[in-house]
């Protein structure tokens, strides 16, 4: 703590001077829709002093006077060259070199990029990366990419959650535009609440966040950006239809309403009504459910006057039915006839944003952001009732500026949140409101060259937690060409929910014991942890083809957390950390275009979890150490018709998982101490016949692997030793599916 606080106090020495120019690059179509040209290489004429366009085509060049040509090119544009006399912002238009009459280029832009010189660990996901797999809503988005783990919550409510560095969602600040917005009462199944085809990209940001979005993030930070009404397609139609019987579709209608607003219109509808038993336990594989999702989103931009916001309204209604193939929840419900489910959820969400930027000078903004939301979910398990209503509130002001050049710049600003939690836990009654004002600073140095950090600080007062300090620390260095060294380190802090967060423990016998403490939310601390993390990112070219090589490495240490120990095969205890709880990250990746249009990425990954319960030390359970992963796509495409096939395998191996311990159960319902190792395999063809449409045909986990007996005493679901928690694989088996996409411009 006290060397970040020096490092800050050096900020006024490092004042010195350097001019830049920023601009963006922008594709030239007869449409005259703003569409970002990624990628492009921004260089001064005769020089080796250049910059990259980034996924938004922005950029960033050092500038002297004696610099007078610019040069733009890209891959599939013609390459220009801009004259500049000053220090202006440049916004630029490539023209594709497909409408021309001279020659004909095509290329491909990477799907998935990791920046060589943000001072954070950043990985950007494109839109085509994630229609490489059927990604109908968030949760089924990260299966072709190795630093996030997707696995089943339980056995009977489908419900996908995700980790990352060795830890489950409630350690990851989950946000939509920078706005924290799956936490709370959304936690367990917010990540299907966002569809799929409403996704632009999705930043991942592995270690300790940026205080400008809060205090919570501990393992890192996942941001969704959404497609926005002036760039997405006029009109988009995605359907898809699975061998499960699930059909979902999704339609955007975008319009342009003057020359400063637009909207748009997003609808999505999901359905399931098969039941499933493939392994005859009596209980289906699969939920049954409806989705109803919403969004209208406005947009406004007047770049001459530097003002660009976007107003949301969505809406949610989701339905879900699981338990024993017999359960009629009409006759059944609250009974012992049948075991049962339902889980209903409605959702209400306005969220703004307003951003100014000084058109005189363009390092100068302003930014607010707001968000409102309710969410309601009434559910019942078997016997058992969880009903939740959270009421959130959200206001975050941001401030950017310049200290003396362009190397050095500061955000600064005030964020306000307030949550309303209204809980009912069989017949317990748990109401508490949570309320924070904080404020933040941000200092990040970028000397144009080798070096980048960002050093950033927040003070919050919240009304259950008190007062407290969050510092972080990202910083980038460049030892040589196509290089990225990284560290970081920060502290995080957030309150747990409990019941939201852990509601598979409804779906079992287990007593729920909650150890009072003497602290402010269920009796329980506030958890607190520190993240400590390094990179190693490095391109390389072999056999003329490019790729490049990670390594990072990332610890977490609890200094408290909320234990939830699953020890005791009848019981499931809350209680604060009394000891030592780590989580250990090792990562290595390589991704490598073998040939043209033949992508290869190949990832091992180590992970060593342990936490101090009351039976000792113990691994974390169902966390597998070792994790093989392989993504192989393959692209090709007719000159004369546009045409294009597109080829796309993934394969999953993890090693031996730890199942919490069953030894005090009658024999025929013990486990054994671990897992078997598991592999699979998901499989996806898409046929591109012309710009506007394309189908696509995949299948998930082709090999069929499938868990025996998923749930335990599935037989006496009224029993004392009934439990559906113990999902280490698939339960269903192999899952075909097939879909189309019209897009009109």
């Amino acid at each position: 703590m006290k060397k970040i606080l020096f490092i800050l106090g050096l900020i006024p020495v490092l004042v010195v001077s350097q001019n830049k120019i920023e601009g963006v690059i922008i594709e030239a179509n007869e449409q005259k829709t703003e569409i970002p040209v990624a990628g492009a290489n921004v260089y001064w004429l005769n020089t080796t002093v250049g910059a990259v366009t980034d996924f938004d085509g922005n950029f960033t060049i050092p500038y002297q006077s004696d610099y007078k040509k610019l040069v733009i090119s890209f891959v599939g544009y013609k390459t220009d060259t801009v004259t500049v006399n000053s220090e202006k912002f440049i916004k630029h238009k490539l023209v594709p070199t497909s409408a021309l009459d001279e020659v004909v280029v095509t290329s491909r832009k990477q799907a998935t990029a990791k920046s060589y010189l943000q001072s954070q660990n950043i990985m950007t996901v494109s839109s085509d990366e994630l229609l490489k797999a059927a990604c109908c809503n968030l949760s089924e988005s990260f299966e072709t990419n190795p630093s996030i783990d997707v696995n089943f919550a339980d056995a009977v409510s489908g419900t996908r959650q995700i980790k990352m560095l060795g830890l489950t969602t409630p350690y990851i600040l989950i946000a939509t535009e920078n706005i924290p917005s799956i936490r709370g009462a959304s936690q367990a199944y917010g990540l299907s609440f966002i569809p799929g085809t409403w996704v632009e990209s999705i930043q991942i940001t592995k270690g300790a966040g940026s205080v400008v979005n809060g205090f919570e993030s501990i393992a890192g930070q996942i941001n969704a950006e959404l497609v926005k009404p002036t760039t997405d397609k006029k009109l988009f139609v995605n359907l898809y239809g699975a061998s499960s019987e699930r059909v979902e579709l999704n339609t955007h209608l975008n319009t342009k309403i003057t020359d400063k607003w637009a909207t748009g219109l997003y609808l999505h509808g999901n359905t399931h009504n098969k039941k499933h038993d493939v392994n005859n336990d009596n209980f289906m594989d699969m939920p049954i459910y409806k989705q109803i999702n919403v969004m209208n989103r406005w947009q406004y931009t007047n770049p001459e006057k530097g003002f660009v916001s976007f107003i949301n309204l969505k809406y949610l209604n989701d339905a879900k039915q699981t338990g024993e193939v017999n359960f009629n929840p009409d006759t059944d419900k609250g009974t012992t006839n049948a075991w049962g489910s339902e889980i209903d959820t409605e959702r209400y969400e306005v969220s703004a944003k307003l951003g100014y930027v000084n058109p005189e000078i363009p390092y100068q903004s302003i930014g607010v952001q707001t968000a409102f939301s309710r969410h309601a979910q009434d559910s019942y398990f078997g016997l058992n009732v969880y009903d939740i209503v959270q009421n959130s509130l959200y206001a975050n002001a941001i401030y950017n500026t310049l200290i003396g050049d362009t190397r050095h710049k500061v955000k600064t600003g005030l964020s306000y949140t307030y949550d309303h939690y209204d809980e009912l836990v069989n017949t317990d009654v748990y109401k508490r409101t949570e309320s924070s004002v904080g404020a933040f600073f941000e200092y990040n140095y970028d000397n144009l060259d080798n070096l980048n950090l960002t050093a950033g600080i927040r003070v919050d007062q919240h009304n259950l937690l008190g007062f407290f300090v969050t510092p972080r620390l990202h910083l980038r260095y460049t030892p040589w060409e196509k290089s990225a060294f990284r560290a970081s380190i920060g502290r995080g802090k957030r309150s747990a929910n409990i019941f939201t967060e852990n509601q598979q423990i409804f779906a079992t016998s287990r007593v729920i014991n909650i150890e009072n403490a003497g602290g402010n939310i269920y009796g329980l601390d506030p958890e607190i942890a520190w993240n400590y993390g390094v990179s190693y990112l490095q391109g390389f070219n072999l056999f003329g083809r490019k790729g490049d090589v990670t390594f990072d490495y990332y610890r977490t240490d609890f200094e408290n957390q909320i234990v939830v120990d699953y020890e005791n095969p009848t019981a499931v205890s809350f209680y604060n950390l009394d000891g030592a709880s780590y989580a250990n990250s090792f990562q290595a990746e390589v991704n490598y275009n073998m040939f043209e249009s033949f992508d290869i990425r190949l990832a091992y990954k180590y992970y060593d979890v342990k936490t101090q319960y009351q039976s000792g030390k113990l691994e974390k359970p169902l966390t597998p150490k070792h994790r093989m992963f392989a993504n192989v796509g393959y692209e090709t495409k007719q000159k004369d018709t546009g045409a294009q096939w597109k080829f796309d395998a993934t394969y999953n191996w993890l090693s031996k998982q730890r199942f919490s311990s069953t030894q005090s159960n009658p024999l025929v319902y013990q486990l054994p101490d671990y897992t078997p190792t598991i592999g699979t395999l998901n499989l996806q063809v898409t046929k591109v016949f012309s710009p506007k449409f394309e189908v696509y045909l995949g299948g998930e986990n082709v090999t069929n692997v499938r868990q025996d007996n998923p749930i335990l005493a599935a037989d006496n679901p009224f029993g004392a030793n009934f439990d559906s928690t113990f999902v280490y694989g698939p339960i269903f088996g192999s899952m075909y599916y097939a879909g189309l996409r019209y897009k009109l411009n």
